[in-house]
């Protein structure tokens, strides 16, 4: 009897367990447990319109599909049978205009945010053959001429021709690219990471010339740091001493490089400066091919960034004609210029000139022939304009600015939604826009990919995360609740607040806040990828599940709400985002099951230097923080994010010196924990370095946390885990 007593008891335990529901563990953060099935590799295939290619899951083929029902129809490339060179894996791939020939890319090294070099192969579709695009090192931003016979690259800062027709002829275009000099078809550090933009380089739409802008950063002043032998991975060269990278890194009111646009006669091989109107100091963020083989389109800016202008120049006469200028009270936003489509006839460009991001229609010429938006609806990306039916496609917040939505806007109608759940919509449409690839999601359910016709009827489901989703289901995970509340000074703000599962109103909880609350970022958004590691808000769930209430909120400056809320930081950032997370604070704190005095903030990049600025905004709410890679005083910062908030140090002194954490040193409230990366290209350790300094003189405690040789997102190895788990024990040993 006893045995079976216990045999029964052993059932029931198990049973017991079996249940109950599975907890989020630390490391599944930065593993694989949580992440989502996403398809990669899209490309839309031109032609029928009928096709879409994407590499497959195993990172060996591209699969040609169909965009009817969404079934594979053929294999493009199969890495295993190609006959020639060899690859591992399809990291990446580009498809010539006419669809003979494919660049493979391979052993891709990242470079900064947006650049790379890599391997890459021409593969020849109809004889099945794969050889290398040049012999003489690795590549970066190859690119196929209109006609697809020429492959144009860049390596070591000048641009190469490889002509298929001429067995692969290989010729040098520049010969004056240096490193810290002079850059050609690929920008400099600052112009790629505050333009979105690798590539610097175009072909005429006949295929005769290809065009460029060449950077000359020669007067542009250094920043260095420091690089050690670390681990994950090792340097052996700095085994003994360490070593140095150096790069060009204008700070506000610095010199910038100075830009110029040349063209380069394939045939004739005579290159020519375009005679583009720059001001001496100012920006040229991109250049476009057109459908006229006369023009390419060039974008130039002011360094106020508050004068955008769209030049035709032609290559060969080097004349420049101005067709757009779009002049808008304190920036125009770097989202509007990058969102700007070409067609053979027509240009589509954001705007805010109405206060809210809309969409313009122009004609080749510059006319203005339309204009979509309504109502406080923000464009956020541009697909194209179906020239046949005369319709942009777009997306943009719709009733609630907490979501995205796809549109279509008629050259006669109206806007019209497409999409029909509420969350967070985006396309991929096919070339001739009768049908697109829906990702949808929502902050409970991952991605969904759906395949839509034009009128945004579902025709199939390529993937819906359904595994996931199961798997979440074990998890027992809290629900992500979404509020709004009004400040002292009567703006009303949004947030998210996510509870423990075993929520007891009748108790007292402590909170965390995350948040970022840099200009036109959202971080409260109703999509998977809300939350510091995204996933669903993985890390705010997880502290959920370890007793805290865990809250996001959107202060000034933020996004999604119109020119007029995110514009109100100008030129004092930093002032107006703390006070907001303050006032948060206070408004938390007045709920009956929060503890007010243990209220936590922390925040990453612009979110460290939120965190500090609140921390020492005066008023004592925050109990601890955290701030990682925070930038502390912007005058340490690159040239062409600050100045277009802030203008130049000489005409903003007051903004630049009185409002940052460095001068508020003495006004710190609350446990501070700070992390940085030591080789932090963007912001660079010596914002933490000189912080923590103001911190020892003003006699404040603190405690910092260095990662050797890691960059802003401080990852590699086992260093996301090691920062987590600092950031959860703060937490942890200060709030509870």
């Amino acid at each position: 009897m006893r045995k079976i007593f216990l045999l029964s008891a052993l059932l029931l335990f198990a049973a017991h367990v079996t249940n109950a529901a599975e907890k989020i563990r630390l490391a599944d953060l930065n593993n694989a447990a949580f992440v989502q099935k996403t398809i990669r590799g899209i490309n839309p295939l031109d032609g029928d319109g009928e096709s879409y290619a994407q590499i497959s899951s195993d990172g060996k083929k591209i699969v040609k599909y169909s965009f009817k029902t969404g079934k594979q129809t053929g294999v493009i490339f199969d890495a295993d049978n190609a006959r020639g060179s060899k690859v591992d894996r399809v990291e990446g791939y580009i498809i010539s205009p006419d669809g003979k020939r494919i660049l493979i890319q391979t052993n891709t090294q990242p470079i900064y945010r947006h650049s790379f070099t890599a391997e890459y192969y021409i593969y020849t579709v109809v004889n099945n053959t794969l050889e290398p695009l040049s012999e003489g090192g690795p590549q970066q931003t190859p690119l196929f001429s209109p006609d697809g016979n020429v492959i144009a690259f860049v390596r070591d800062n000048n641009i190469f021709l490889v002509k298929l027709l001429y067995d692969n002829a290989e010729s040098q275009v520049t010969t004056d690219g240096k490193r810290n000099e002079i850059i050609n078809g690929i920008p400099d550090w600052v112009n790629e990471e505050e333009f979105s933009n690798d590539r610097a380089m175009v072909f005429t739409a006949d295929s005769k010339m290809v065009c460029w802008i060449r950077y000359d950063e020669s007067n542009v002043k250094e920043f260095s740091f420091q690089l050690f032998r670390g681990m994950s991975p090792e340097f052996d060269e700095y085994a003994e001493y360490p070593g140095a990278y150096v790069y060009k890194y204008p700070v506000p009111g610095g010199e910038n490089a100075s830009v110029s646009v040349r063209s380069f006669d394939i045939l004739s091989h005579q290159t020519r400066t375009l005679q583009v109107p720059l001001d001496a100091d100012g920006y040229i963020p991109r250049i476009v091919m057109t459908s006229n083989p006369e023009k390419i389109a060039v974008y130039t800016f002011n360094r106020h960034q508050d004068d955008f202008r769209i030049y035709t120049a032609n290559p060969r006469s080097t004349v420049a004609q101005l067709i757009i200028q779009d002049k808008i009270d304190k920036y125009v936003t770097e989202e509007s210029m990058e969102n700007i489509v070409f067609t053979d006839k027509y240009i589509l460009m954001p705007s805010e000139r109405s206060g809210y991001n809309w969409l313009y229609l122009y004609n080749s010429n510059g006319q203005l022939l339309k204009t979509f938006g309504e109502g406080k609806m923000v464009v956020r990306d541009v697909y194209g304009f179906d020239e046949a039916t005369q319709t942009a496609y777009f997306s943009a917040t719709g009733d609630n600015e907490t979501e995205q939505q796809i549109y279509c806007g008629k050259m006669k109608g109206g806007v019209q939604r497409l999409s029909t759940k509420a969350g967070w919509n985006s396309a991929i449409f096919s070339s001739d826009f009768k049908y697109y690839i829906n990702v949808w999601s929502d902050a409970e359910t991952p991605n969904v990919y759906t395949i839509n016709n034009a009128n945004g009827k579902v025709l199939t489901t390529l993937e819906d995360n359904s595994a996931l989703k199961s798997k979440l289901k074990s998890y027992n995970m809290p629900k992500k609740e979404f509020f709004t509340f009004t400040t002292s000074e009567g703006v009303k703000l949004n947030g998210i607040m996510i509870k423990p599962v075993d929520f007891n109103a009748s108790q007292k909880y402590p909170v965390v806040m995350f948040q970022y609350g840099g200009p036109g970022n959202q971080q409260v958004v109703n999509r998977w990828g809300l939350g510091s590691c995204g996933r669903g808000g993985i890390y705010e769930e997880y502290l959920a599940q370890e007793g805290y209430v865990v809250v996001i909120v959107d202060g000034r400056g933020t996004g999604g709400r119109g020119a007029e809320f995110e514009k109100c930081t100008y030129l004092r950032l930093g002032e107006l985002e703390a006070k907001d997370q303050v006032e948060a604070a206070i408004y938390l704190g007045n709920l009956p099951y929060v503890d007010k005095t243990k209220i936590g903030i922390w925040g990453w990049s612009y979110g460290g230097w939120n965190t500090l600025m609140s921390m020492s905004e005066g008023r004592d709410v925050f109990a601890a923080g955290v701030a990682v890679a925070p930038p502390t005083c912007w005058r340490y910062y690159d040239s062409i994010y600050t100045e277009r908030y802030m203008r130049t140090p000489k005409e903003n002194k007051s903004g630049y010196d009185d409002v940052n954490p460095i001068a508020r040193a003495g006004k710190l409230h609350g446990a501070l924990l700070i992390c940085h990366g030591l080789a932090d290209d963007n912001v660079h350790y010596q914002n933490t370095a000189e912080y923590t300094e103001a911190l020892v003189q003003a006699d404040k405690d603190f405690q910092m946390n260095i990662y050797t040789n890691r960059n802003h997102g401080i990852f590699g190895g086992n260093t996301r885990n090691h920062l987590f788990r600092q950031i959860t024990n703060w937490f942890n040993r200060n709030l509870k």
